[in-house]
């Protein structure tokens, strides 16, 4: 079933990083097991590469929080790299390890979709790991919007989806529907609920243009909004209706959560999750 197949059954749900929490670290596969069991339709991966060119899964620059090292992954052979394990949230060291790309398409790419995070520091070999595992129409790829972007995507993967991430407007919208790559939709950043991507006119032309519009209710720094306050922290702290209600009224086709499974079970309980 294609991401816009899925869209008219029901609100797209992606988990950020997997679900973490306890003795589980994000970005490993049980991680990711646990946001699929949440009803997660999509999981959200950082994707790194060893000094001797294997793909694995990690965020860049976070060896230190994550793993309690200061060298960078991409400085170590795969075979040291190997060995590391993930500190849990108390940074005690866990048993979870730093698993490989292609082994997460192997593992997960058949029973949901993919968001690749930092596909654009390696994209020419995350392509082709996804392409040899069969994969192009299960991954998707994002990026703030530059020429640099589009011309690599042109050279290298014309074939996968992509969406461009814009803040408050999305004025390359026209050209993005003539360009040789598969532009599948928008994710809209907005500090305000006036911004032009949080308006009913903008969501309703980009499903016009047969666009998805995907939104974050993620926190990653609370002083940077990204959903003019609609977020995780807003249901859990304050009211969910204002959090998670509000992204799903305004008629988002996919929304980013660090909470899969209470925001499934909210937008059942509220006859919001079916459209």
């Amino acid at each position: 079933m294609s991401l816009f197949e899925l869209a008219k059954q029901h609100i797209i749900t992606v988990a950020h990083r997997g679900v973490a929490g306890g003795n589980i670290p994000c970005n490993t596969f049980t991680a990711y097991e646990t946001a699929l069991k949440q009803g997660a339709d999509m999981i959200e991966t950082d994707v790194d590469i060893s000094a001797d060119g294997t793909l694995i899964v990690f965020h860049p620059g976070m060896e230190k929080p994550h793993l309690g090292i200061d060298r960078r992954l991409n400085t170590l052979p795969y075979a040291e790299i190997e060995s590391l394990r993930y500190t849990n949230q108390d940074g005690v060291p866990t048993q979870f390890g730093i698993e490989r790309f292609e082994e997460l398409l192997c593992c997960f790419g058949g029973r949901c979709y993919i968001n690749v995070d930092k596909f654009w520091d390696n994209p020419e070999a995350i392509y082709e790991a996804v392409k040899k595992a069969g994969a192009t129409d299960r991954v998707l790829v994002k990026s703030h919007l530059n020429d640099t972007v589009l011309h690599t995507l042109e050279r290298v993967a014309p074939d996968l989806p992509f969406m461009p991430i814009v803040r408050d407007s999305h004025p390359r919208h026209a050209e993005l529907m003539e360009r040789n790559v598969n532009y599948v939709g928008a994710e809209v950043l907005f500090a305000s609920e006036e911004a032009e991507v949080a308006s009913d006119s903008f969501i309703s032309a980009m499903h016009g243009d047969g666009k998805l519009v995907w939104v974050n209710s993620i926190i990653y720094n609370y002083k940077t909004q990204l959903a003019a306050g609609h977020s995780d922290d807003t249901a859990l702290s304050e009211d969910m209706d204002k959090g998670w209600g509000w992204l799903a009224d305004k008629g988002f086709d996919i929304i980013q959560t660090d909470w899969p499974g209470m925001l499934v079970e909210y937008l059942k309980q509220t006859g919001r999750y079916f459209k």
